[in-house]
């Protein structure tokens, strides 16, 4: 997929009168893109659409305007971007309460190394874990970030098998959270879209 540049925005007027449509969709095209694992665990699956639309609420909130600041902007989001040979997502946990969940993050150290896609392949079940956080390191001795980046580099026989017939799981396997879900096929489909 394309990185996104300047060009590709709308101006802070223009983002303003097309928010509501644009949000939409975008909202609608996400729905796909995000895969729970569980109930206090979700992947969010970005693609250049998702980003262009966090990029525009950041530029909107901060009331970014500046080329320059609009550059760095794009810098540290187009990284999210698949590029084809990829799947990249947001990997969130979710704990309403305040006390469980600092009670979880500090028994769920490193887990974001620990979340995988598996694809049935002609060779048999291969499994993938997750390349987290090579922006900055979010995870200390103590706990784990409840936002993770990652990044699944898929390999040719992964990639034509999740484009492929054969079932795709994805799941977690860390002493503290261990699941494992089917891929649903508008799931699949979505995130085949990266792999084009």
């Amino acid at each position: 997929m394309d990185k996104l540049v300047c060009a590709d925005l709308f101006s802070l007027e223009e983002y303003h009168a097309h928010r509501p449509e644009f949000r939409e969709r975008v909202l609608a095209h996400k729905r796909d893109r995000q895969v729970a694992l569980g109930d206090n665990a979700t992947l969010y699956f970005e693609d250049r659409l998702t980003i262009h639309y966090q990029i525009q609420e950041m530029l909107r909130v901060e009331r970014i305007f500046e080329t320059e600041a609009i550059e760095e902007e794009l810098a540290a989001y187009n990284p999210l971007i698949p590029d084809g040979e990829n799947l990249k997502a947001t990997f969130m946990l979710e704990y309403g309460d305040p006390e469980q969940r600092r009670e979880m993050l500090a028994q769920l150290v490193g887990v974001e190394d620990r979340v995988w896609i598996e694809a049935d392949t002609k060779s048999g079940p291969q499994r993938i874990f997750a390349i987290a956080d090579e922006d900055i390191e979010r995870t200390t001795d103590e706990k784990t970030s409840s936002v993770h980046f990652l990044r699944f580099e898929l390999g040719a026989e992964v990639r034509q098998a999740f484009l492929g017939d054969g079932e795709v799981r994805i799941g977690i396997d860390h002493d503290g959270y261990r699941i494992e879900v089917a891929l649903d096929p508008k799931s699949r489909r979505a995130l085949s879209a990266d792999l084009g």
